[in-house]
């Protein structure tokens, strides 16, 4: 029997597909509100709504770097009252061609003289070389639309109507649901001059409210101020020291600036992260972030990054974020520990090469001594954040115990710097004492002439992993930094001048590093590739210094201690991805589509439609 009544009502709910799907994510995929994307997974498929204002037809697909080369695309539409949905592909010249393997199942579609809604589906691993396997890491998937469907001789070119955003497509769902009455307060910036430059990272320390009981952050949601909706790439909200007066609030600065106060430097410990597109952040039902307290904080700092690619001038901009907070304390206080390389000069890429690793250990002796003085039944993990700059091409957060390595803690093999997000994990992680945690990052400089080095720019180099974990415990900071000095003897450094008197310290021997600081001379250094492997397998095998810190910079005693990295008995091994059997939904779906699309044509012809959510 034809429903196409019913899908036609379903398809104006929120969440709700036609096609009976549930769709629980959506993101606004253009500027200028045309084109909206609505998604949700399910048994080892996705499903996804386009909602697009144009009467022709609509691409989407993904890419590798959110080009048109190498993607994977279907496009769909209706034309003369009948549905179609194509499975495409594109080569290394980005050249469009029709995919032989249709992988792309028409699920629902109908077109009014406005807009375009198309539902479809797909299996996460098509096994078709010419489709990309959708995992848990980003996804820079793009999209295109043109005002008149797809002819024979394929779809036209879309000028203009193009663009790409990334996204996470296996989320978590969670529950979302707030109270009208929960008092919130904002930390948003007032009236920041945006430079006619493209990119600005702008930074201001806020004091939080003082509240006369405890409180729980239960949820975090960008405001954005109305119109710089891409303007605003993306917010990083900092815990800072707690040892200020109120004259660090006074003014902002641009974030990484030479002059910019040094009271920012203090402000280290990412606890909330939001990027263009991204929904608020609630937390689980039985944890919230604590205020009020003489442990929680006091200061931050709000560092908003804006994205002004047409060198616009006059740009004056309000937005930061709201958090939403309750004196009905939930059973646990949240806490954060940043695990991974310590920023710093010592951590060392060298120049050319399109692969390198780079890892950060939260040792086993630091998670002993904090876990076990503090809670030695161990924390549980709700949520991370994996953190690098502009090289950055992969995070993986590894876990260990007892030698053995368990499943990835959290990854993102193709990491995007302008997509930075706390992730929800699917299940919640226990980590005991005497585990230990690898942050692993994969950079490529293949382009750069010189060193990348550790650093708070973004021409520098991080590799971090924040996690979001209960009960809180007193310890904020995880991590290592690899020896240098075994580092310059792979270049031929034999002696520095002591003691250290600058910074960065000077070489002394040999004759041709004499008197270079030791950037200069790792820059003077003829890196070739095979150099640079070479030196890679050294690096990930040095000793390291152990970083193991509590609140306002305190340290457990495991602090400046070295350190080997651990001897791993049995990596982990993923299970490998499985083919889904080949589907008849198509075809069987085909038929039902075509000819429940002459009852819905009739309908829109005397029923009137909103597309108020569409706008």
């Amino acid at each position: 029997m034809c429903s196409w009544p019913l899908l036609l009502l379903l398809a104006l709910l929120p969440g709700a597909g036609a096609s009976g799907w549930t769709l629980p994510h959506r993101a606004l995929l253009d500027p200028e509100g045309k084109y909206w994307l609505s998604w949700g997974s399910q048994d080892g498929r996705l499903a996804f709504r386009l909602e697009v204002r144009t009467p022709g037809y609509v691409g989407f697909g993904f890419s590798p770097t959110g080009a048109m080369g190498s993607a994977d695309i279907v496009v769909g539409g209706v034309a003369d009252g009948r549905p179609y949905l194509q499975d495409y592909f594109t080569n290394a010249n980005r050249e469009l061609k029709k995919d032989a393997q249709q992988d792309y199942h028409l699920e629902y579609a109908m077109e009014n003289s406005t807009h375009t809604v198309i539902e479809f589906t797909r299996d996460l691993h098509t096994c078709d070389i010419n489709d990309r396997t959708i995992t848990e890491s980003t996804v820079r998937v793009i999209w295109a639309y043109h005002h008149e469907d797809v002819g024979e001789a394929g779809p036209k070119y879309h000028n203009s109507n193009r663009g790409t955003k990334s996204l996470r497509l296996l989320n978590p769902e969670k529950a979302n649901v707030l109270s009208t009455s929960i008092p919130s307060f904002d930390l948003v910036n007032q009236d920041v001059p945006i430079p006619n430059k493209g990119t600005t990272y702008w930074c201001q320390m806020f004091k939080i409210p003082e509240f006369q009981e405890k409180q729980h952050v239960i949820k975090v949601e960008p405001v954005i101020q109305r119109g710089h909706e891409s303007l605003v790439h993306h917010i990083l909200l900092y815990q800072c020291s707690s040892y200020f007066n109120d004259s660090v609030l006074d003014y902002g600065h641009e974030c990484y600036h030479p002059n910019m106060p040094d009271a920012f430097l203090t402000c280290e410990t990412v606890i909330f992260a939001w990027a263009i597109g991204g929904e608020g952040f609630s937390y689980p039902p039985h944890v919230g972030l604590s205020l009020g307290t003489p442990l929680d904080p006091r200061y931050v700092l709000l560092e908003v990054h804006y994205d002004n690619p047409t060198y616009e001038e006059g740009l004056i901009d309000n937005s930061g974020l709201r958090l939403f907070h309750t004196t009905d304390i939930r059973k646990f206080d949240a806490g954060v520990i940043e695990a991974g390389l310590w920023v710093s000069l010592f951590h060392t890429i060298p120049p050319g090469m399109p692969e390198f690793r780079s890892e950060g250990h939260c040792t086993l002796e630091c998670l002993e001594e904090a876990l076990e003085a503090e809670k030695p039944s161990g924390i549980h993990v709700f949520a991370v954040l994996l953190h690098a700059h502009l090289a950055g091409r992969g995070i993986r957060l590894r876990h260990f115990r007892k030698g053995e390595e368990m499943r990835l803690l959290s990854y993102d093999d193709d990491f995007d710097f302008n997509f930075q997000e706390f992730q929800y994990l699917k299940e919640e992680r226990v980590i005991l004492p005497g585990d230990n945690l690898i942050t692993e990052c994969r950079y490529n400089t293949k382009d750069r002439p010189r060193m990348t080095w550790g650093g708070l720019s973004t021409r520098n180099e991080m590799c971090l992993s924040y996690l979001l974990y209960y009960p809180r415990i007193n310890l904020t900071r995880c991590a290592s930094i690899p020896d240098i000095m075994e580092q310059l003897q792979f270049i031929g450094v034999k002696e520095i001048y002591r003691p250290v008197t600058t910074w960065p310290f000077i070489i002394k021997s040999p004759k041709q590093y004499k008197n270079l600081s030791f950037m200069d001379a790792m820059n003077k250094f003829k890196w070739t590739k095979k150099e640079g492997l070479s030196f890679n397998k050294l690096v990930l095998g040095l000793p390291v210094n152990v970083r193991c810190s509590k609140t306002d910079n305190a340290e457990w005693s495991i602090q400046g201690m070295t350190a080997l990295p651990p001897d791993i008995e049995r990596a982990y091994k993923a299970e490998p991805l499985v083919c889904a059997s080949p589907s008849s939904l198509q075809k069987n779906f085909s038929s039902k589509v075509l000819a429940c699309f002459v009852v819905l044509s009739s309908m829109l012809s005397s029923v009137h439609l909103s597309y108020d959510t569409l706008s």
